[in-house]
């Protein structure tokens, strides 16, 4: 009988040991209230570019010749509701536009094709839901990584425009689009209140929903979905926040 008390004693013993070291193991890992709770914050991105082209080549298309810009603007403002995890909104607007005089593409010797006087204009707007998880880096209070996840739905509106006189063909295309992100970034403070920050999307899903009208005549309609799951280097967002 007691042999076997002591055999009872030794199991116990044996189970409670390894989840009591379980219990207080620690990966020495350690968070400072980097972003304090109550804190707004806001914040506008804008970029702009633009490019013209005389007689210039690029692989198999020769004699481009045009211009084209493209302008976006996209203003942030985000609630700290607990240390390190905010949520709020973003709107964005991008306008773009590219006029081609001409451009050749050429295949060979006895193959080529040409298009000019090519048009197209587009407006876009959109809305978004984000929220943010900061990790500070260490002890640091000056730099710090961020994990975004984003609800985007947006729409606009687009015209094309190719050919004169009587070859002139136009077509014109409204568009909505749903997406889904995640965009991990990085922020820099420059003084207690402003800081400057960057995000590159690196996986998601969308999809888009385009209605065409060409000559006031013909209607076509095409829908598209998008997985995500790699470093999307057209999403790279450089932006100025403020703390406050």
């Amino acid at each position: 009988m007691i042999k076997r008390l002591f055999t009872f004693l030794a199991i116990l013993v044996s189970i409670w040991v390894p989840s009591q070291a379980q219990v207080e193991f620690k990966r020495g890992l350690e968070q400072i209230s980097f972003i304090p709770k109550g804190q707004w914050i806001t914040g506008v991105s804008v970029s702009f570019s633009q490019s013209n082209q005389s007689k210039y080549q690029f692989l198999i298309i020769e004699n481009i010749g045009g211009d084209a810009y493209t302008f976006k603007v996209s203003p942030m403002l985000l609630y700290c509701f607990q240390d390190n995890m905010a949520a709020g909104g973003k709107f964005a607007y991008t306008r773009t536009r590219t006029r081609l005089d001409n451009a050749t593409v050429k295949i060979d010797s006895e193959t080529d094709y040409s298009v000019e006087n090519l048009y197209s204009i587009s407006h876009n707007y959109s809305v978004m839901g984000a929220f943010r998880n900061y990790v500070s880096l260490g002890h640091s209070r000056r730099f710090a990584f961020f994990n975004e996840v984003q609800l985007q739905v947006g729409g606009g509106q687009s015209k094309i425009a190719n050919g004169k006189g009587a070859d002139f063909s136009g077509t014109f295309q409204n568009n909505w689009n749903v997406n889904v992100g995640l965009a991990p970034g990085m922020v820099m403070f420059l003084n207690n209140y402003s800081a400057i920050e960057v995000n590159v999307g690196v996986l998601g899903f969308s999809y888009n929903h385009t209605k065409a009208t060409t000559d006031r005549i013909y209607d076509a309609s095409y829908n598209s979905k998008e997985a995500r799951f790699k470093i999307n280097l057209f999403s790279i967002t450089f932006g100025v926040a403020f703390y406050l």
